[in-house]
């Protein structure tokens, strides 16, 4: 795993965040997930370099940044605009937006709200949980999402009883080792969790505060079906053939309602497609920015 050695530092609302970059052309950015940072990119900033200009930057709070402050609310919505500005001050608008996880998130809400800033997106198994129900659901929601999807219901019910709620309670006593290894868990599985590098293992653990208050803060914010049938950027949906059940079957929906949508299923690969499966991860994005470079702006 590479170390930080020779990141620069970009100012963006006021915090400092860390970014590398590498080639040049149309300028393709990188938004990590949470427990992560810049690092997780590692095995893509080559391979897309080679053909466009490719940064990866670490997100408000994540290493090598500023920590967040004890009992303050990693929420949503600021990284949405981070990441607007951060696209801004860069001079990479409109830009190839590459998510994963909650930064996956994070890229479709800023080509929801932002979209002359976007030109295309690869989101890679987005939490889109709030297209079905609040973070924390009212037993009348739970119900009605029974009733409409019960397979959708039975899955992310499983996956708050399993992971979110045991992971919530680690932190609240503490055991910031077990809440990470609950997400883990719940995540990837138990075999990519145990196959995972040491070093890899303690660049996630570097990260807890970050998740931690995210986990004990007021979860994603509100997401319509309309406000996904808005987005036009072509968007490639990329999912690992070994994620848990729940995370391919948000994905179902957001192809659902993407109007410009592809997908992909990267094998031998769960959550973290892009560092278990990095040839078939990086084919697949640079297939997709190949067919959509230059497209969605009169300009080019």
């Amino acid at each position: 795993m590479s170390s930080f050695a020779g990141v620069r530092t970009a100012d963006v609302n006021g915090a400092a965040l860390a970014y590398r970059e590498q080639g040049g052309g149309e300028p393709v950015v990188f938004v990590h997930g949470s427990a992560d940072d810049l690092r997780s990119w590692v095995e893509q900033l080559p391979a897309i370099g080679a053909s466009y200009r490719a940064i990866a930057y670490s997100r408000r709070y994540a290493r090598p940044n500023e920590d967040i402050e004890p009992d303050a609310d990693n929420q949503t919505l600021p990284h949405v605009d981070d990441l607007v500005t951060f696209l801004r001050v860069m001079d990479a608008t409109p830009a190839h937006l590459v998510g994963h996880s909650w930064g996956a998130l994070i890229c479709l809400l800023a080509a929801i709200r932002h979209p002359q800033v976007v030109r295309s997106l690869v989101l890679q198994e987005p939490p889109v949980l709030s297209l079905f129900m609040s973070t924390r659901p009212r037993p009348t929601e739970l119900l009605r999402l029974f009733v409409r999807r019960p397979r959708t219901a039975r899955v992310i019910l499983s996956f708050g009883v399993k992971t979110a709620l045991p992971a919530e309670k680690a932190f609240r006593q503490g055991d910031d080792e077990a809440a990470l290894q609950a997400y883990a868990l719940g995540l990837l599985g138990k075999d990519p969790w145990q196959r995972l590098p040491q070093e890899r293992k303690q660049h996630a653990f570097e990260n807890v505060p970050s998740l931690r208050a995210q986990a004990l803060g007021a979860g994603f914010p509100p997401l319509s079906d309309d406000d996904v049938r808005r987005v036009q950027a072509p968007t490639l949906l990329m999912t690992g053939a070994r994620s848990p059940a729940y995370l391919p079957r948000l994905t179902d929906r957001l192809q659902q309602l993407l109007p410009n949508a592809e997908r992909v299923e990267i094998a031998a690969a769960s959550h973290l497609m892009n560092e278990e499966n990095a040839a078939a991860a990086n084919e697949a994005i640079l297939g997709f920015l190949a067919r959509h470079a230059s497209q969605t702006d009169g300009r080019w």
